[in-house]
């Protein structure tokens, strides 16, 4: 199934007070900012737009009815998991910044693998989230570390990281 886009563009093209779109178009999050904006409309034909049902990813009808017949891992990690990934310009105290940050956010680093090249690094945790942890939140915040922009910080729950890789 071939999806449409409406994008912030077409928006501002549109010249109207309203859009009406098909109930499988994906709105953009820019297109609706403008939209907003704007004073514009966007709705179908059936009444106000509502985001379409995702058909690709770990949350799609597809890969819940299909790729769930597939073992999940016996891990401790199933639905609490993140990879977390640090890239940057070595210097000390790298290390115990990202897994300070990661402790006091309420995580737990299961495994972790660090590689060094001349004077760059580059780190993978595997961090289990504790019960009062909020993916969003963990997110946000580690990926605002990286001092003078000497390193970056990336983010990935664990369940898309799995999904990606089993092509």
């Amino acid at each position: 199934m071939t999806r449409r886009f409406l994008t912030a563009e077409d928006v501002r093209r549109a010249g109207g007070t309203e859009i009406v779109v098909d109930a499988d178009t994906v709105v953009t999050p820019q297109a609706l900012e403008v939209a907003n904006q704007s004073g514009v409309t966007i709705r179908t034909a059936g009444g106000a737009y509502a985001e379409p049902q995702p058909d690709r990813g770990p949350d799609s009808e597809r890969a819940v009815t299909k790729l769930r017949q597939i073992p999940e891992p016996a891990s401790a990690l199933a639905g609490r998991g993140l990879i977390v990934t640090v890239v940057g310009c070595n210097r000390p105290g790298v290390l115990a910044e990202v897994s300070a940050a990661i402790a006091r956010l309420g995580g737990n680093v299961n495994d972790i693998s660090q590689k060094m090249v001349d004077a760059y690094f580059h780190m993978v945790f595997v961090v289990e989230l504790g019960g009062a942890a909020n993916f969003g939140d963990v997110k946000r915040e580690l990926e605002a570390m990286g001092g003078d922009g000497d390193f970056a910080v990336s983010v990935m729950h664990e369940r898309v990281f799995r999904f990606m890789h089993r092509v």
